[in-house]
């Protein structure tokens, strides 16, 4: 395809067979979508190895995309509501280890051992077995079929939910040491298949339009929104431990199985099948061999296999930045900004509503919107820019650290008043939601179709990668105050 200098035609897909290819050009045919503009980078992708024959081939199913677009948002609501609320449960985990030597709950009693390590274990257990799995799953996650990683994660996890849900009504209080292990083994294997499950989403809703990026991710934010008004009316009603948690678990299992049953709905409609299978892609008719990894297909075409180092190569800053984003985030966000008091004196207000709706309420609110806004503009699409705007945001740490808190020991208090604290909680928010759907979005955009699918692989990876190292860093600041 030499002379690519030259302005291209393009005509729709089903005229492709009234194309004439020229000597030493080759013109490709393509129908844009309703509200979509020529996709330059895609272009940019076609044009690297000019020596290739390529057409872009477009046939849309014209049903199907509502339901998909709306299976995607549940699907990312699945991926992170259940573990939300098997985490928020926290009064439910104090009652099963708490000192049976003593008759009542009083909520001033000394901590058990059990008590007391069981926080630290369960985060650490789940970021390392989630961090691993996601890392694994894009290395080598496309030897496992995406139906094995969807519909065999859910059931998993479905069934832990069950399993959890039935020690709600058994008594433990002879077993508690054993209990506790049980319940980190359980944790182990639900991060595993949310991980894993996590991973072949993210990878899947980069061979989609954009929008269906912003669906999973804004999922998953109204789902720390959903945990939050649960947690506080769970506050407002003041039930008994046993019954909250099995009201939880009963929850976030109904809420895997819809999930389940609606991906077996979406894996047989043409428009997912579509995108699936590539979408509106170039394809290969004839190419000139490379030191890629090329297979033969039917009807004479290129089959393309994703090479990781050649994808890293063209997403790396975005994995960084993505990383750094969340590392960031972590690193006080909850374990630093739960501390955190108001400055007003006692009242059911501040004693009971205050973290809760602030440090919860509205963080997940402002990640959501964040997210919603970016699926809007799109904007920016430098990735240095990305860059420097996630640098930048990196002030906020230590204006967290001096917030108004009595738990500072070496600190001074530079953040004194509350509507200060709400400001930068939902700056701090809207900024994280905003930069992880662009980072999401630019991705899958920066490599080749057939490349798409391990982009977003590796960035769902990179997440959780900073997650774990904001997590860690959370232990140090918290012990800085």
């Amino acid at each position: 395809m030499p002379g690519t200098s030259d302005t291209q035609r393009l005509v729709p897909a089903e005229e492709d067979d009234q194309i004439l290819a020229s000597e030493g050009s080759f013109v490709p045919a393509f129908r844009p979508q309703d509200n979509q503009e020529y996709n330059l980078a895609d272009e940019r992708c076609l044009l690297e190895r000019p020596e290739d024959e390529v057409v872009l081939v477009s046939n849309e199913p014209t049903r199907g995309r509502l339901f998909t677009y709306i299976v995607f948002y549940l699907l990312g609501i699945g991926t992170m509501t259940p573990w939300n609320f098997f985490v928020t449960a926290e009064d439910y985990w104090k009652y099963k280890f708490r000192n049976t030597s003593i008759n009542g709950t009083d909520p001033d009693e000394e901590l058990t051992p059990l008590q007391r390590s069981f926080t630290c274990d369960l985060a650490l257990t789940a970021t390392i077995s989630g961090t691993t799995f996601l890392l694994l799953n894009a290395i080598y996650g496309h030897h496992v079929s995406l139906r094995q990683k969807m519909v065999g994660t859910l059931w998993m996890i479905l069934i832990l939910f069950g399993v959890t849900t039935g020690f709600v009504e058994v008594n433990t209080d002879k077993w508690q040491e054993q209990f506790f292990l049980i319940t980190l083994i359980i944790v182990v294997l639900l991060n595993i298949s949310a991980a894993t499950m996590s991973g072949a989403l993210y990878g899947v809703a980069g061979l989609f339009p954009s929008e269906f990026m912003t669906a999973v991710v804004s999922g998953q934010a109204l789902g720390g929104i959903l945990t939050a008004l649960a947690f506080i009316l769970v506050l407002a009603f003041d039930t008994g431990p046993n019954t909250t948690a099995l009201i939880f678990f009963i929850v976030g299992g109904g809420l895997i199985l819809l999930c389940l049953v609606c991906y077996e709905i979406l894996a047989h409609q043409p428009f997912f099948k579509y995108y699936l299978e590539g979408g509106d892609k170039y394809k290969v008719i004839r190419a000139v061999p490379s030191h890629g990894r090329n297979d033969e297909g039917e009807g004479g075409e290129v089959v393309l296999e994703p090479i990781i180092g050649q994808v890293m190569s063209k997403i790396y800053v975005h994995v960084i930045c993505l990383a750094l984003l969340y590392a960031t985030t972590l690193s006080v966000y909850p374990a630093v900004t739960v501390l955190m008091q108001s400055e007003y004196g006692h009242s059911e207000w501040t004693d009971v509503y205050y973290l809760p709706v602030v440090n919860y309420l509205f963080f997940n609110c402002g990640d959501y919107f964040g997210r919603l806004f970016a699926g809007w503009l799109e904007r920016p699409v430098n990735k240095n820019t990305s860059l420097l705007f996630t640098i930048v945001r990196m002030v906020f740490i230590p204006f967290f650290l001096c917030s108004n808190s009595s738990e500072h020991r070496f600190l001074p208090v530079l953040v004194k008043h509350d509507y200060s604290f709400i400001a930068m909680i939902i700056v701090f928010a809207l900024s994280n939601g905003y930069l992880t759907n662009i980072l999401l979005i630019m991705a899958p955009k920066s490599v080749k179709q057939h490349e798409r699918q391990l982009a977003s692989s590796i960035m769902a990876a990179a997440l959780s990668c900073g997650m774990a190292v904001g997590s860690l860093l959370s232990l140090v600041f918290v012990q800085m105050l």
